[in-house]
């Protein structure tokens, strides 16, 4: 994966889109303007691709395998720091806690799990799928920008599924995800493009609801050594809404159908019934 440099941040679409420069004793600043937020705030992808840059930034040499990202507060459109504090755990893994405060207040902590990768071996487990139409031979989807200022950043193509608030019975969606400023398939990438589908219980909707994230989990799990940026298979299915609470998994996979990272969120429901 590429590092973050803290003489200065690398030629970086990433990096860019979210103004991220280092200021000083490993801590960085990032704006997420309002082209990047979601349904009533900054994107929380975008949040948690930068906890996961610093994170590899704060533990060179080593490659990220995990995050684990809390929001504590409701972030705004206010600069974000995020300071990194680095733990050893044995000679090859580094765990990096990530502050992510804005205006002083902790809106999100994360916690990054970065370590040594060993070449590959005949014994490995790679998990593949069957193969799925290319996004090159379906038709892009747009989020309307209008309630959700995020989608015009992205190349959205659904593979198939019933598609966000059509009153479906099935809680799930799958589609090719790029950014349309080109970014390098990183842990980071792949952050940001795991909370890029909306909430999986959409498609049995037909009318939105506000469903922000609490906590957010991902695990790459397949080294990231191509980073030319590429289209993104991203499956999200909703496996649990009840009580106020609601659960996706997603999965992420490249061209060949090697998964990539597998993800987790759990968001509180503001609002009932959800169908």
């Amino acid at each position: 994966m590429k590092q973050l440099s803290r003489q200065g941040a690398i030629d970086d679409g990433l990096l860019d889109s979210f103004g991220a420069r280092p200021t000083g004793d490993g801590r960085w600043s990032a704006t997420i303007d309002r082209s990047w937020w979601g349904w009533s705030g900054p994107h929380g992808g975008a949040i948690a691709a930068l906890a996961v840059r610093v994170g590899a930034d704060a533990a060179p040499g080593t490659s990220v395998r995990a995050l684990d990202l809390r929001f504590v507060g409701k972030p705004d459109g206010a600069e974000l720091f995020l300071a990194p504090s680095v733990r050893e755990v044995g000679r090859h893994t580094r765990i990096v806690d990530v502050s992510i405060t804005q205006a002083g207040v902790e809106i999100a902590s994360a916690s990054v799990t970065a370590g040594r990768v060993g070449e590959s071996g005949p014994t490995d487990v790679v998990d593949r799928s069957a193969s799925v139409p290319g996004p090159e031979r379906l038709d892009s989807f747009m989020i309307p920008p209008e309630i959700v200022p995020m989608g015009a950043h992205l190349d959205l193509r659904p593979v198939d599924g019933p598609l966000p608030l059509t009153g479906a019975d099935e809680p799930w969606m799958r589609a090719w995800i790029t950014s349309r400023t080109p970014m390098a398939v990183d842990a980071g990438y792949l952050a940001l493009l795991a909370d890029c589908l909306p909430p999986a219980v959409f498609p049995t909707l037909t009318a939105p609801l506000a469903l922000p994230t609490v906590a957010f989990s991902m695990h790459v799990t397949s080294p990231l050594d191509d980073a030319t940026p590429a289209p993104i298979l991203v499956h999200t299915r909703n496996i649990s809404t009840s009580g106020g609470w609601s659960v996706d998994d997603t999965s992420l996979r490249d061209r060949g159908g090697r998964l990539l990272a597998c993800a987790r969120q759990s968001r509180r429901v503001l609002g009932w019934p959800v169908r």
